[in-house]
């Protein structure tokens, strides 16, 4: 590891903008002072004009390691996650085979040990069949027990409700959910499907995945997790009615008395129904896209403390799979390259402030997941740290992409208010100037459980 000097930087950390020098050593931050000076044996970094903040720590993204990697590979996604100043990751179980025993998760982490640029930990997949597996499972051996409650992903589709009713009793960590009734949602596809055949338009995605099924699975969510005690984090929360389920945590330390959270992802704040014009199936997503009036109330409730996380929920698929109809198109989307740049972009627009995305991207997850220093920039922590460049604009580009599918649905957007100028994992430079600059240097978070 390098000794590095970042000078004259503006920290924008733990809600507060400050002009700051910060030494790294070792791979941590040694010092945090106004006025810091090294000798010749240390890098010296000067960020005058640039922000300086902790990197985003992602806590959903599907990397299709193992076996789906014609779609992405720990090594292509995690490139371009810290192209996006994105510094850690946590990754989903629904590969091939998915991550439903222990062995299977500790083949995950011997893959992110080669080939991960950025640092990593995975889910741990409850189905309707692995419950022992479960209760075996100890409280730091993964970021926490994910359970589909409603998805198209064969066995991981938890539909018993006695075995549900058992994960929420017995997970031994965080139990995190995807959020929607299948039962309604089949309702909706024979009603669509009768109208339009197979061809079905992309906005109607909206109304197939619909706000109904939405709150239906998220409600018995919440109130499974009040009946046991469960520490419970509802994913990709993208309707204004669920928000109801949840309360306000205006400030971190009202966050850390929170049993029960709830995140947000960046397409459900960036883009709404209107897209799908442009979009089309690119932007099929489960949960789907909605009316702006639920893009509106999800920019409240980031505000107001009612959304705890902002995500990405980053699910590549390649661009023919994407073209099929409506009924064979795969829903889910690239995002890690241009999160925090679309999140800037909502700041330079006026709908967040730097701090607040800097909290939901960072400090808010670390406290979550009880990472162990991870998610500020503080004295002894390790030096996750990503410099922007707020005057910066970006139009994103299909040849700079880093995807292993190779497209965004940013591609002809430009994004204003803050571009990733370099991103630093353990106090490595691993990408500046627009490149990778060193080999995988990623690491396996720890917790504090």
């Amino acid at each position: 590891m390098n000794n590095t000097l970042i000078k004259n930087a503006t920290l924008i950390n733990e809600g507060v903008t400050r002009y700051a020098d910060v030494l790294i050593v070792n791979g941590r931050i040694e010092s945090i002072a106004s006025d810091i000076s090294v000798n010749a044996n240390y890098d010296v970094i000067d960020a005058k004009g640039l922000w300086l903040i902790p990197g985003m720590i992602d806590d959903q993204v599907h990397f299709r390691e193992p076996g789906l990697t014609h779609k992405g590979t720990i090594a292509t996604e995690s490139a371009a996650a810290v192209a996006g100043g994105i510094t850690s990751f946590m990754e989903m179980p629904n590969v091939s085979p998915p991550t439903t025993t222990r062995q299977a998760l500790e083949d995950k982490f011997q893959r992110a040990a080669q080939h991960s640029y950025a640092n990593y930990s995975f889910w741990f997949g409850a189905t309707n069949d692995n419950l022992e597996e479960l209760r075996a499972l100890k409280a730091d051996e993964a970021c926490g027990v994910k359970v589909f409650m409603g998805a198209s992903t064969g066995n991981m589709l938890v539909d018993n409700e006695q075995v549900l009713d058992k994960i929420f009793q017995h997970a031994p960590c965080i139990v995190a959910t995807h959020c929607e009734d299948t039962p309604l949602i089949k309702i909706n596809e024979v009603i669509w499907r009768d109208k339009y055949g197979e061809d079905i338009p992309a906005k109607e995605h909206a109304h197939i995945r619909s706000v109904a099924a939405c709150l239906k699975s998220s409600s018995l969510a919440v109130s499974l997790a009040k009946k046991y005690g469960t520490r419970l984090h509802v994913l990709h929360i993208s309707t204004a009615d669920e928000l109801k389920l949840f309360e306000a945590a205006p400030t971190l330390h009202d966050l850390k008395k929170k049993t029960i959270t709830a995140e947000a992802c960046v397409h459900h704040l960036f883009f709404n129904q209107n897209d799908y014009e442009i979009l089309g199936n690119k932007l099929k997503t489960n949960p789907s896209v909605k009316e702006s009036s639920h893009q509106q109330a999800l920019w409240d409730a980031v505000k107001e403390g009612v959304i705890d996380i902002i995500a990405t929920d980053h699910a590549p698929h390649l661009p023919e799979e994407k073209s099929n109809p409506y009924s064979s198109a795969p829903s889910g989307v690239p995002l890690v390259q241009h999160a925090l740049p679309a999140l800037f972009d909502l700041c330079h627009r006026g709908i967040f402030t730097p701090e607040q995305v800097v909290s939901k991207t960072s400090h808010a997850v670390a406290e979550r997941f009880q990472l162990k220093d991870r998610g500020y920039i503080r004295e002894g922590y390790w030096a996750d740290l990503v410099l922007i460049d707020p005057q910066a604009s970006l139009k994103v580009r299909a040849d700079e992409l880093l995807y292993k599918c190779g497209w965004s649905p940013f591609e002809g957007r430009a994004l204003s208010g803050g571009q990733v100028v370099m991103t630093l994992v353990n106090g490595n430079v691993v990408w500046r100037d627009n490149k990778l600059v060193s080999p995988p240097s990623g690491m396996k978070l720890s917790f504090y459980r």
